[in-house]
């Protein structure tokens, strides 16, 4: 596996981004490589249903599905999906009374499913597809006592049912069997396993990588986009006055420059994209806001700068006939960033970045410790719950 845009000593930085890129880069190179999914998690564990991790031919790890206690027998299995060519399920039992059976002593306290399969052609279509910016869900037999082999695999888009090569394809009556779990999953990134008779199905949903669109020019965008990219963000930036290129902050997926009304002409900007408005240029700034509220719909615009920086903004905008409406606000952070107290240039950016990941998460980025329910969502429900 040649892998040479992440550190492969540290899979667990890799986030979902990373592992798409890489396992499409491994399809079209023709390398042999197993994928491991959490398929289910009873109790507590480290990472949740549909975490995935790339196994290569010589067994290193691109990714992680655990803190790090299982991957060395999830590496050893992954050989053997390669090997054999054959998917497989395993079920790692680390409940506190069967701790004795791997000799861990792990305090993770759940039991884990994984399915780990070959890397094939039935990953270009779903893989090609939320790279185009849309949902998809793919439904994987991991389970029947009938002709139905494991590993066969339908793709569900907005509209339509797909067969993908090299695998069997699921009957329609089994999939409209699980229509209701689908819609639960779909355009969702969760994951659940339908128990129907004889057959256990993987109803896994994919989406696009959420976008961080930076509006500014100056160099204190570089740790917020390194950052941005360090949480799987896809990242743009976009200069108002040409002050950069790409060569001048390599680390963004892409850079453009031009006037700042054309913020949103180069890019994504759906309610999947996320705006930091860090111009430090008040006219680029209200001219750029102005543009986001009016043409896009992107649900959060950061915004640098003080409340007093901001009130002079609305103003302006006011002046020249725009007149924020209550939902226009609720779209509106400023101050941008969470209240993490630091003043360095990095604290800053991550007081940025991590507003706009719990925004992408429907979260609010208080403490865990204050909230009661489980720490990840669960199927139909977003944030936080009982």
């Amino acid at each position: 596996m040649n892998i040479s845009h992440i550190d492969t000593d540290d899979p667990w930085s890799v986030t979902e981004k990373d592992l798409r890129k890489e396992i499409r880069s491994l399809r079209e190179a023709g390398e042999s490589a197993a994928v491991a999914t959490v398929m289910a998690v009873e109790g507590s564990a480290y990472r949740r249903p549909g975490a995935k991790m790339l196994i290569s031919a010589d067994q290193r790890n691109y990714g992680a599905v655990t803190a790090g206690c299982l991957e060395d027998m999830v590496l050893d299995i992954g050989h053997d999906v390669i090997e054999t060519n054959e998917p497989r399920i395993e079920v790692f039992d680390l409940m506190e009374n069967n701790n004795e059976v791997w000799g861990l002593g792990l305090g993770c306290n759940g039991i884990i499913e994984l399915f780990v399969e070959p890397l094939d052609a039935s990953w270009d279509y779903p893989l090609a597809t939320v790279a185009d910016n849309d949902p998809v869900t793919v439904l994987t037999v991991i389970d029947s006592e009938g002709s139905l082999p494991r590993g066969s695999r339908t793709v569900i888009t907005d509209n339509a049912q797909r067969n993908v090569k090299t695998r069997r394809k699921i009957p329609s009556a089994l999939i409209e069997s699980v229509d209701d779990k689908i819609a639960s999953v779909h355009s969702t990134n969760q994951t659940y396993v339908a128990q129907l008779d004889e057959t256990r199905v993987l109803i896994d949903g994919l989406i696009p990588t959420d976008d961080l669109l930076i509006f500014g020019g100056q160099r204190d965008i570089t740790p917020v986009t390194q950052l941005a990219n360090q949480v799987g963000f896809r990242t743009h930036v976009h200069s108002g006055r040409g002050a950069i290129d790409e060569s001048s902050i390599p680390i963004a997926d892409s850079v453009t420059t031009g006037h700042p009304t054309e913020i949103a002409t180069h890019v994504n900007t759906d309610e999947t994209t996320y705006v930091i408005v860090m111009s430090h240029n008040l006219l680029d700034d209200k001219l750029a806001v102005e543009t986001l509220l009016r043409e896009t719909e992107v649900p959060h615009i950061g915004i640098m700068g003080p409340n007093e920086r901001f009130e002079e903004l609305r103003e302006s905008l006011m002046k020249d006939g725009l007149q924020l409406t209550a939902a226009d606000l609720d779209r509106i952070s400023a101050p941008v960033g969470l209240d993490l107290g630091g003043g360095e240039p990095v604290e800053i950016a991550l007081s940025i970045v991590s507003e706009a990941l719990a925004v992408s998460n429907d979260r609010t980025g208080g403490q865990l410790c204050e909230q009661a329910g489980y720490i990840h969502s669960r199927i139909g429900q977003k944030g936080n719950s009982e």
